[in-house]
């Protein structure tokens, strides 16, 4: 059984940072792509970033220039470090672990809030 625990969400001024953790424990051999997703009062969950084993990323164009997404594969733990935040940025942020033996895992989501 694999587990994906997030941390790191709170409250924060517009213009103002937040970094936000998510660790993978369990049987775990390789865990083959890590993302952060995020959903808003009143709309559908998106995409935020990803990372993948290789260290390819991805990102979504809201977010592009002010998030880092990372991953240290010796602790199966990704980051996201949030600069500039926006109020926009408002909402539950879910981790995602995809890896082999195959496993699909969400996090139980953090909620990150960004006054004006």
């Amino acid at each position: 059984q694999v587990q994906v625990v997030e941390s790191g969400g709170g409250l924060v001024q517009a213009g103002g940072s937040l970094r936000l953790s998510c660790a993978a424990s369990g049987s775990i051999f390789r865990l083959n792509y890590m993302g952060w997703y995020r959903r808003a009062p009143g709309k559908q969950r998106e995409l935020v970033a990803g990372i993948t084993n290789g260290a390819t990323t991805n990102y979504a164009d809201s977010v592009k220039g002010r998030f880092t997404i990372s991953r240290d594969n010796a602790k199966n733990t990704v980051y996201l470090q949030m600069n500039s935040l926006k109020p926009e940025d408002t909402a539950v942020y879910y981790c995602n672990a995809v890896g082999t033996p195959y496993f699909n895992r969400w996090g139980q989501g953090t909620q990150v809030t960004v006054s004006s």
